[in-house]
């Protein structure tokens, strides 16, 4: 290994130079992993809690006409009344999910950033093949894909501009997912689709190096990693996928188009 500037004196004498090889960052790479560890299991556990409302699209409808899935979505925004004002605490979730998408993405690239510049012109070669490889070769990709879905999805039930429906109505959850993916909208199924494939790809890998960066890597904590980076994973992706699919063939429960 070459230092540039090497004290040639201390090299003779079989002493080695204390300069460093590169300049210290100044946020250490261990925070920078430590950073997107945590925020990628706050995100797990949202996608995992998010899919279980979801499912309440599936649940016949109330004596009142008043869906499940309805319920839910008055419930979130009324939660923590009256010490919190109406949306309040729904606002206080989204400003802590967009603060660690804010810096999942920054350590994303900071640490992509960092390994190149180390690795320089040498690349890994002959790497193991299986699902593990594969997510890890697709992180970034699968990672950019969540993110144009993020926007997306917020753009289109959530915000209701844009890619939305013509018959968007806030708060009116059953109604603009049953119109969301309605068969004529296929395409926003399809893609719907595709990125909860990246996702299963990237919460896989994701998981596995959270565990691992976070000290759970053990022989009391190996069945925690299976159970949270393939088991957890698996569920979120089959839930998500389901939902979409079964609106666009009409599978749902008081489904009338």
């Amino acid at each position: 290994m070459t230092v540039q500037n090497a004290d040639r004196e201390a090299i003779r004498h079989g002493k080695i130079t204390e300069a460093p090889l590169r300049e210290r960052p100044s946020f250490p790479t261990w925070a920078v992993k430590l950073t997107m560890a945590i925020t990628g299991l706050i995100f797990g556990l949202f996608v995992l809690g998010h899919m279980v409302g979801n499912l309440k699209i599936f649940m016949p409808l109330n004596a009142n006409g008043v869906a499940p899935i309805d319920e839910y979505g008055e419930w979130l925004r009324t939660l923590g009344e009256p010490l919190f004002p109406r949306e309040g605490f729904l606002w206080i979730v989204r400003i802590v999910l967009l603060a660690c998408l804010v810096l999942h993405v920054w350590g994303a690239f900071a640490l992509r950033a960092r390994s190149s510049k180390s690795r320089g012109k040498f690349r890994r070669t002959n790497l193991m093949g299986g699902w593990q490889s594969t997510a890890t070769r697709a992180m970034l990709t699968t990672g950019v894909i969540l993110l144009l879905f993020i926007i997306f999805h917020l753009l289109d039930l959530t915000i209701g501009e844009v890619v939305a429906s013509d018959e968007f109505v806030h708060g009116a959850v059953r109604d603009n997912l049953l119109a969301t993916f309605a068969p004529a909208r296929w395409p926003v199924t399809l893609f719907y689709v595709l990125a909860m494939v990246a996702l299963a790809l990237h919460l896989t890998h994701g998981v596995y190096l959270a565990v691992s960066d976070l000290g759970w890597l053990g022989e009391r904590g190996r069945g925690l990693m299976v159970l949270l980076a393939y088991v957890l994973p698996l569920i979120v992706v089959i839930g998500n996928i389901v939902m979409p699919i079964a609106i666009a063939f009409g599978w749902v429960p008081g489904f009338t188009r």
